[in-house]
Formats: structure tokens, C-alpha cells, sequence
């Protein structure tokens, strides 16, 4: 093996370092823990389910990492700091967070609610961003600095017809990203977004599969293909290793070329 080939593997080290990935239990998230595992580190998984908790847990553990589950509900934001001192205490640290649990209630604008504004703004914005401060606290205490990764959406910087609301709760997410990035920076905190596209996954298929909206977004799409989770875990992957070690403040598109637009 050349040196030149070793640098490269090492860009990609996360030996040692522990992971906090959010929506853990399927889709982004769970290819996000499972990439982040191939890499070294150990991960914390956090989502509703606790069933699909273990099944990732499992397939974690199987690659010789520690995998350790916390079930919980992000939208109580007071139980978000016990949850993180909790994470801390278990793992031994916190070296990387990927905020990725969110939803999406596809609604016409005349028809959204305040209950569905709520409900959207409430996990992927208003959640994200405490389990960020919890996480950030836990970092600048350690004094070893860490990376947070925000995956927000294409929809942070283009608008989509039907939402009004996920639209503006991951443009909102992008700007928490980079006043972050500001703040932090100082403690050796890198922030950054991973801005999909549409991706191929379960939540993802009953809108993927009516063939009027797919002709529409591969439209839109310069490679004319959808993503798939591992195409976003590698871009996370980038942001919490070595090879990121000057990237802060910014929102990676993973979007096909739509934004080229």
C-alpha cells in the first residue's frame, strides 16, 4: 500500500470518536449510523422506535463497534438535556451529532394548519436546533472540540410546491447552521448541513411512485436520478471526518444538480 493511499483511508478515520445520530431507526438516519460505524466510531442512536433501535443496534455491534439505543421523544425539548448528559455519560463524550430526525406534512398553503406548522417547525427546527445547544454545551465543556451536521433539504434554498412549512423549517435550520458555525468556532465545533434531495426510502415511495410528480422532480433533476441514503451518508461522512477539517458554516447540496438551476 502507497502512503499516498493510506492518507486517503486516514482522511476518512473515525476511530475513537463517538456519534450522535437523531432518526436513527431507518432510512438517512440508519445508513447514516451504519457509515459512520464502518468508519470507527461508535454511535448513539436515538429515534421513537425502540424495536428499530436494536435492529440497527445489531447490525452496528456486528461491525465490532459499541452501539448503545436511547429511545426518546424530541419534540419535549426539556428532556433533550438529560437525554444528551445521559448520551455523555454512557459513551464516554461526544465527538459528532447528525441531526437528522424530521417529518414532513405535504399540505397546499390555503390548507395548512397551525397544528401541522407545529408539528413540522417542532422536530426539525425547534428540536434540531436544542439538540444542537445540549450537544454544543457537552462539547465546549470537554474542550475537544466536535462536529454537528444538520441534515436539512434542497428545499432550504429552492421552493417546492405543497411545502410551505418543511420549506421554511429547513431554511431556518441552514441559518441556525451558520450562526452556529460563528459562535462555535472558537471551541473547535465545525457546523455544517447536508441538503438532500428527494431520496429513495420508505417515507419517501407513495409520493416517489405517483408517476405525474415523478416525471415533475426528475424534471427538475440535471442527473435524472434520485438519491439514495448511502449517497447522503457518504456527504455526512465527508463533514464529520478528517477530510472536513476546514469546512464550517456550510450547506453541502446533495440534489442532483437542482439547485444548478
Amino acid at each position: 500500500m502507497t502512503d499516498t493511499t493510506q492518507n486517503n483511508i486516514d482522511l476518512f478515520d473515525l476511530s475513537g470518536k463517538i456519534s450522535v445520530v437523531t432518526g436513527a431507526g431507518r432510512g438517512i438516519g440508519k445508513a447514516v449510523a451504519l457509515r459512520l460505524a464502518r468508519a470507527g466510531s461508535d454511535v448513539a442512536l436515538v429515534a421513537r422506535s425502540q424495536n428499530e433501535l436494536d435492529s440497527v443496534a445489531q447490525e452496528i455491534q456486528n461491525l465490532d463497534r459499541q452501539a448503545e439505543t436511547f429511545p426518546a421523544d424530541l419534540t419535549q425539548i426539556n428532556q433533550l438535556p438529560s437525554l444528551i448528559d445521559a448520551i455523555d455519560r454512557k459513551m464516554g463524550g461526544i465527538d459528532i451529532l447528525v441531526n437528522n430526525a424530521g417529518i414532513n406534512i405535504p399540505q397546499d398553503s390555503v390548507d395548512v394548519t397551525e397544528e401541522a406548522w407545529d408539528a413540522v417547525m417542532g422536530i426539525n427546527l425547534k428540536a434540531a436546533f436544542f439538540m444542537a445547544q445540549a450537544v454544543g454545551k457537552v462539547m465546549i465543556s470537554r474542550g475537544r472540540g466536535g462536529r454537528i451536521i444538520n441534515m436539512t433539504s434542497q428545499t432550504g434554498s429552492i421552493a417546492l410546491i405543497k411545502r410551505a412549512v418543511y420549506c421554511a423549517s429547513k431554511a431556518g435550520l441552514n441559518l441556525i447552521t451558520k450562526v452556529l458555525a460563528l459562535e462555535w468556532c472558537s471551541y473547535g465545533i465545525l457546523v455544517n448541513a447536508v441538503a438532500p434531495t428527494f431520496i429513495e426510502t420508505e417515507l419517501s415511495k407513495d409520493f416517489l411512485s405517483d408517476p405525474e410528480f415523478r416525471a415533475y422532480a426528475l424534471s427538475k433533476n440535471l442527473l435524472k436520478k434520485f438519491g439514495t441514503t448511502d449517497d447522503v451518508a457518504a456527504a455526512v461522512l465527508y463533514l464529520a471526518s478528517p477530510s472536513g477539517n476546514i469546512v464550517t458554516g456550510h450547506v453541502l447540496l446533495v440534489d442532483a444538480g437542482w439547485t444548478a438551476h
